[in-house]
């Protein structure tokens, strides 16, 4: 991807700019937010902060940000939140470094990072840590207005029965009460599964992977990767890389309900692949419609329901530069 350089950069440009979402983690990041960001000056440094209002902020931020010469950019939020930030930065076109402070109920991509949860230790690897260059996924569909969307993507984009979870996860967050936002985002995305899991019903889909015939399946989750984790730590690509320049396309075919209740566990050990029902492979382009026109089918892209089928998936190789705790992956 071509990067412009800023020949006149914001006086304060060279403080990292902290891009906090007040609502993720169910409010609490506003709530603690002062001792956030005590904790974060101590083991950190001097940074600039600005916060997020309504949806879709993070990317207009991040993206006047980086067009007037920020240089580092950091995401306080769940996945939502480092999603909008990445597609701020990379539609500036400007090389910025992405950071990540984790305050979400998912945290799906941070552990992919290996990036701490804690305020201290991931301020310390923020500060410490070193510079990978890793891909993007980049997906053009269709918006929930009926207008084409293109849309990047740094953990996984999927249709089938993760958005429906994750629909029923935004509309009903059973678990909010837990004071610990790993086991409550875990929590609330699997009591949500076991309740879509019991209306399951699969749905037949085209599929063309990188230019070769188009072929018909029949899925309940359709899954394209460019890292590990996505539902609140499920492990659906355990063999993902972050800079391979590939995607992982996984497939979760016709299995039943009782089935999928009795191996749920192999989402979070990494093992799902060795059920017959799953296919995995590996592609640069992906093209995906409904076989049914008449069948709405959502997707969902980094843990956000932003619009429909038909969609085609490409990888972005080395789109952004992101900091990482050192030898973290």
């Amino acid at each position: 991807m071509a990067k412009r350089t800023t020949n006149n950069p914001a006086p304060d440009a060279t403080l990292p700019l902290v891009i906090v979402n007040p609502r993720s983690a169910s409010g609490s990041t506003r709530d603690r937010w002062s001792q956030t960001a005590s904790d974060l000056r101590s083991h950190f440094g001097p940074f600039s902060v600005t916060f997020t209002k309504s949806a879709g902020d993070g990317i207009d931020l991040a993206e006047r940000a980086a067009s007037a010469g920020r240089r580092f950019i950091i995401a306080c939020g769940g996945d939502g939140t480092i999603n909008e930030v990445a597609n701020g930065i990379l539609r500036s076109g400007e090389d910025v470094e992405l950071g990540i402070l984790p305050s979400g109920t998912g945290g799906d991509f941070r552990r992919t990072l290996a990036m701490p949860l804690g305020t201290r230790e991931a301020a310390a690897a923020l500060k410490n840590g070193e510079t990978r260059r890793i891909d993007a996924g980049r997906v053009s569909f269709t918006g929930n207005d009926g207008q084409p969307v293109t849309r990047y993507f740094l953990n996984v984009s999927s249709f089938g029965l993760a958005a429906a979870v994750l629909k029923r996860v935004k509309s009903a967050k059973i678990f909010d009460w837990m004071p610990v936002d790993g086991l409550r985002g875990r929590a609330n995305f699997a009591v949500s599964t076991l309740q879509e899991v019991l209306d399951l019903d699969p749905v037949n889909i085209r599929v063309r992977i990188d230019d070769a015939d188009e072929k018909t399946l029949r899925t309940v989750n359709f899954c394209v990767a460019n890292s590990r984790y996505f539902g609140g730590g499920m492990m659906i690509a355990p063999e993902a890389k972050l800079d391979d320049g590939l995607l992982d396309i996984v497939n979760i075919g016709d299995i039943s309900t009782a089935k999928i209740l009795l191996k749920s566990y192999t989402l979070y050990r990494g093992t799902l692949n060795d059920l017959p029902e799953v296919k995995s492979t590996l592609a640069q382009k992906v093209e995906v419609s409904s076989a049914d026109p008449s069948t709405e089918i959502l997707l969902e892209t980094d843990g956000e329901l932003p619009g429909k089928l038909p969609a085609v998936y490409e990888v972005v190789k080395d789109a952004l530069r992101v900091r990482v705790p050192r030898s973290a992956y």
